[in-house]
């Protein structure tokens, strides 16, 4: 494609945001595309964006595309090509096989080659996960907040909330929408025992992303723990109160909410899984949901949430 496109300009129009002295989203032209294109792709990941004034789908595009690259810190740079006012250019990438009939079209372009693209305007986390890919394929690694998530991950399941909670947080600093930092800062909180800074973390959680997986899980983890601490107050009447009667279903449900507040989860389960084997009916499915509010502040990979996930099978389907 390089032959087509002519020489090299000094620079582009207008640009945004840099890394190291270099702009991360240009405005770019015929003159400029073998520079801010062709030119750097060999150094680094170049989307090229083709919009046009008149396209509804571009204009809520082009902001995604911008939020994302500016995220990046620098691993990928935007170039956005108005396809009305070069003309001459998507003609010559018309022919080239680009098919820019159909826009907005998005190419991402890896050592003066055209390694992916998309077409229309895909949300925030489509574009992500385009980015994420090209990054990979291009060595480049993951995007900066995808570490900076692993990184309080790891700090979460090695004992350092605090740590894991400053991260989570400048995460959401980045990206106020991202899910799994939210639902990481309520966690955090939860294992720092500060219920309030929890419970304020998720009032502030965007409506947008309330009923996302993250957050719907650490929401469940916050209740849980609310009660849990209620049951274990009141956890040596509750242990008098099955010792006269091993069939009392309410306090071995209240035992199991308090037995997970305290981390077993394993015992926290058998107590809601012995409800279920005996009357699974019990006050309309309390215990098997019970079990599932359990699963869902766990998490599905959680080794006690598959363990007794699968005694739950058996129960129900044998």
């Amino acid at each position: 494609m390089e032959h087509l496109i002519g020489q090299p300009a000094p620079g582009s129009d207008k640009s945004f945001g840099s890394s190291g002295g270099t702009a991360v989203i240009t405005e770019g032209t015929q003159a400029t595309f073998m520079q801010d294109v062709m030119e750097a792709s060999r150094t680094v990941p170049v989307l090229v964006d083709f919009w046009a004034d008149w396209c509804g789908p571009c204009k809520q595009l082009t902001p995604i595309l911008e939020k994302v690259v500016t995220a990046a810190k620098g691993k990928v740079r935007l170039v956005k090509i108005n396809i009305e006012t070069n003309r001459a250019l998507a003609g010559q990438l018309a022919q080239a096989g680009l098919p820019l009939q159909s826009i907005p079209l998005v190419a991402a372009f890896w050592k003066g080659q055209i390694l992916d693209m998309f077409q229309g305007a895909l949300p925030e986390s489509e574009v992500k996960k385009f980015v994420e890919t090209l990054l990979k394929a291009s060595g480049g690694g993951t995007l900066p907040a995808t570490e900076q998530l692993h990184e309080a991950d790891v700090a979460m399941e090695t004992g350092r909330p605090a740590e894991a909670a400053a991260m989570y947080s400048a995460v959401i600093g980045e990206e106020p929408e991202n899910p799994k930092a939210w639902g990481g800062l309520i966690r955090a909180m939860l294992a720092l025992d500060d219920e309030e800074a929890a419970a304020a973390a998720l009032a502030d959680v965007p409506a947008k992303i309330t009923e996302a997986p993250d957050v719907a899980g650490a929401r469940a983890a916050l209740e849980l723990k609310k009660e849990g601490r209620q049951a274990a107050e009141a956890m040596e009447g509750i242990r008098a109160r099955l010792n006269a009667n091993p069939e009392d279903y309410e306090a071995r449900c209240e035992l199991a909410t308090a037995l997970n507040a305290a981390g077993k989860r394993t015992e926290a389960a058998d107590e809601l899984l012995h409800i279920i084997k005996i009357d699974r009916e019990w006050k309309e499915g309390a215990a098997r949901q019970q079990l599932l509010r359990f699963f869902e502040a766990w998490g599905n990979e959680d080794p006690a949430t598959q363990q007794a996930r699968r005694k739950l099978s058996s129960l129900l389907f044998s």
